[in-house]
């Protein structure tokens, strides 16, 4: 479900043709915040929350911003940010798990049974915002402005589509939800990991891509990541399952990309 969530943000943002390296390491920083308030601090599990969110949207901020004013590219914009989060993290955390976390932190990773069968809140959010953002991009006015920005920005721009404010708040949209990832990764492993989401970028990218977005941008929808996020969850565990290490389910993920990404293009040259 952390996956799942990460891919609405990537989603959103390769839409506009973009992409997003940094949402694993944001997320773990968010996460680590989030707890450190908590356990360190003794603030409101509530508040702590917020500043979760807060983090998430500051560096989605960040981002937007430099792709948009200063017209860097996403994907070096985003590898940046991505180092920056990792260096906050650890040196916020001293490299340090944090743990006794109050218990309304993991109340998101608590479960309730229909029909014998064991569902956590988390899914439920992951699923609400799915639906949410599906709803969003095809029925609203921001929605069909993702659509074009992705396909052909400056013809966007003709037509007098904000362009600038719409990747910004694409952006901004896409670390808030990364703040989200991070309170479903807590309520899972119910610490706060500065060594988390190393891996979940890729994982999100890959989500993505098997769901049909493209990453040259402007196609696609949101719930073919849910379906993506799900294979990669599946195989993820297969692999797991049957004993391969780590650094191998990394390897063969970003074979898959590399397929997902090669078939996604011949598919635009068939189109022409």
């Amino acid at each position: 479900m952390v996956v799942g969530v990460l891919a609405i943000g990537q989603t959103l943002i390769i839409l506009t043709a973009g992409i997003d390296l940094s949402c694993g390491m944001v997320m773990a920083l968010s996460s680590i915040v989030m707890t450190k308030f908590a356990v360190d601090l003794g603030l409101p599990p509530a508040l702590c929350m917020v500043a979760a969110l807060a983090v998430g949207a500051g560096f989605g901020l960040i981002n937007g911003l430099l792709v948009t004013k200063m017209k860097l590219p996403s994907f070096i914009v985003t590898l940046g940010t991505l180092n920056i989060a990792f260096a906050i993290t650890q040196i916020y955390s001293r490299s340090q798990t944090v743990t006794h976390l109050p218990p309304a932190l993991v109340a998101l990773g608590k479960t309730f049974s229909i029909g014998g069968t064991e569902i956590s809140f988390g899914v439920v959010l992951m699923l609400a915002l799915y639906v949410l953002t599906w709803w969003l991009l095809r029925d609203s006015a921001r929605g069909r402005y993702v659509y074009a920005v992705g396909n052909n920005a400056e013809a966007a721009r003709l037509t007098g589509i904000p362009v600038d404010k719409v990747l910004i708040w694409v952006y901004v949209t896409a670390g808030i939800l990364y703040g989200v990832a991070a309170m479903l990764t807590v309520a899972r492993t119910e610490v706060g990991d500065p060594q988390a989401g190393q891996t979940d970028n890729l994982d999100a990218i890959t989500a993505v891509v098997l769901g049909g977005t493209s990453l040259f941008g402007g196609r696609g929808i949101v719930l073919g990541s849910l379906v993506g996020a799900m294979i990669v969850g599946v195989f993820r565990n297969g692999l797991t399952l049957m004993g391969v290490p780590s650094v191998y389910q990394t390897l063969i993920t970003g074979i898959l990309v590399i397929l997902a990404v090669s078939f996604d293009q011949l598919s635009r040259k068939s189109v022409r």
